[in-house]
């Protein structure tokens, strides 16, 4: 039997949070160990439990301390636990603000309960989940800004491995999957994805996503944007 996956609940609108609560718990692989109601207690349980959740849902307009301040304290501090954005707010400016502060996904509350739970098992085996909308967003807000750009490389910056090991990240393929698909183990996976975050300077998942596309290592289809 595979570890259940830990969630924390952090939304300050009780009968949202208990809906979801009883939603999530019907999943035999999820385990609920923390509701909050705003970020204050988000943090001061995680800086006194050691019982660590895999997974935050996290509401951003929360009184006390916003979602997106408890995010940048909770991926600077609890490098490893994941952040799932669970909001209302589904603007381009919100979506790219949670992505660059250190959200491994983003949902918002008119979501499927099956688009949220399938969700929470992408972010918990792959680290990220970034759906066709979150990656249009990306994608948008690399044009509308210059700022950091690394696409002056040389040609020879990464190997040709590594590119396709980055291209079958941003695909959203797990670790296993990427091994089984270039016929290589788990373990070089791991070694080549070290070496990309190294390389690039990216902190997490998402900067490479970010990387990739401003590198055209990844297209996003113009049309459909």
């Amino acid at each position: 039997m595979t570890d259940k996956i830990k969630i924390i609940l952090s939304d300050d609108e009780e009968l949202f949070r208990k809906g979801i609560l009883f939603l999530l718990q019907r999943e035999p692989n999820f385990e609920i160990i923390f509701e909050a109601s705003n970020g204050e207690d988000l943090i001061e349980y995680l800086n006194t439990s050691n019982n660590y959740p895999d997974i935050i849902l996290m509401d951003l307009k929360m009184p006390l301390l916003n979602g997106v301040e408890a995010t940048k304290i909770i991926h600077k501090k609890f490098p490893n636990i994941k952040t799932i954005a669970l909001t209302s707010y589904n603007t381009q400016s919100f979506i790219a603000n949670m992505i660059n502060v250190g959200a491994s996904s983003y949902l918002v509350k008119n979501a499927s309960p099956k688009e949220m739970i399938f969700t929470i098992n992408e972010v918990f085996d792959k680290g990220f989940y970034y759906n066709e909308n979150v990656m249009k967003v990306i994608h948008q807000d690399i044009i509308s800004s210059s700022q950091n750009t690394k696409s002056n490389l040389d040609e020879d910056f990464l190997t040709n491995r590594e590119k396709e090991v980055l291209s079958l990240i941003c695909n959203q393929l797990s670790t296993a999957e990427i091994a089984e698909k270039l016929f290589i183990s788990p373990r070089t996976v791991d070694g080549h994805r070290n070496n990309l975050l190294i390389k690039t300077e990216s902190k997490n998942m998402a900067g490479l996503v970010v990387f990739a596309i401003q590198n055209k290592i990844i297209q996003i289809n113009e049309d459909s944007i």
